[in-house]
């Protein structure tokens, strides 16, 4: 299995090589192999990282959570590596049966490297426990993992580029439940345009996985009204749980 600094090696040399040729870099097999072994030396001396990591090679390839971590610390593949502060991958255990997806990084989020945090985080931990979890529980993540500047929206560009790392997050962390906070998360997992009142009260499916969607914690801020209806949400996720129990 990669390890953490034999995979942020490999992603140093790509880089290093995309300064040169460009994002659209193409990595022939043989000289993957050759920056493979290369990035091993550089690495930590354990067992080299697997074929196909980098930012533009084949993120589904990536066998662990820590390689993809070392990955996407570096990654370039948008425009939004120029203005980010920190990337924030994720926060949570390597498996975990609940996965909860927001948007992007906010400005705290962005000084952390930890997402989903300040009073939109402590509403979310206290929604978790409402439920039976708490975060420590819970695998947390965003569709980007870099702050747009401004706290703008994503714009298609950075979603696409940033979807495989999600997706390879799903894959790993093997959740059972996703929750997908707010319009702009479940539209985008789901590929969809309705509203977030319509996609709400409903099971849907993301890499194969349940999904629901719910209100952002920082909309309740905004809108104490919804945390009623979220709570309704979460005690879908939970119920799902429980039938898997069963089962």
């Amino acid at each position: 299995m990669a390890r953490p600094g034999d995979a942020r090696a490999l992603a140093a040399l790509l880089r290093a090589r995309m300064d040169i040729e460009g994002p659209g870099m193409f990595v022939p097999p043989g000289e993957r192999a050759a920056l493979m072994a290369q990035a091993s030396r550089l690495g930590s001396g354990g067992s080299p990282v697997s074929a196909g990591v980098g930012p533009v090679a084949d993120i589904g390839s990536i066998d662990s959570i820590d390689a993809l971590r070392g990955i996407a610390e570096t990654c370039t593949r948008c425009s939004l590596h120029e203005s980010r502060r920190t990337v924030v991958f994720a926060d949570g255990p390597d498996r975990a049966r609940v996965m909860c997806v927001g948007e992007a990084p906010g400005a705290r989020e962005d000084e952390t490297g930890v997402p989903f945090v300040g009073r939109a985080g402590q509403l979310l931990d206290r929604l978790l426990v409402s439920v039976g979890l708490s975060r420590e529980d819970v695998y947390i993540a965003n569709v980007l993992k870099c702050r747009p500047p401004g706290n703008r929206n994503p714009q298609p560009d950075e979603i696409e580029q940033c979807s495989p790392f999600l997706r390879r997050q799903v894959a790993l962390v093997g959740p059972e439940v996703v929750v997908a906070f707010g319009t702009f998360a479940a539209q985008t997992l789901l590929g969809v345009r309705e509203s977030l009142g319509r996609l709400r009260g409903r099971v849907h499916e993301y890499e194969g996985v349940p999904l629901v969607a719910t209100y952002h914690p920082a909309a309740l801020l905004r809108n104490p009204q919804w945390t009623r209806p979220s709570w309704e949400d979460l005690q879908r996720v939970r119920h799902l749980l429980a039938e898997n129990d069963r089962a």
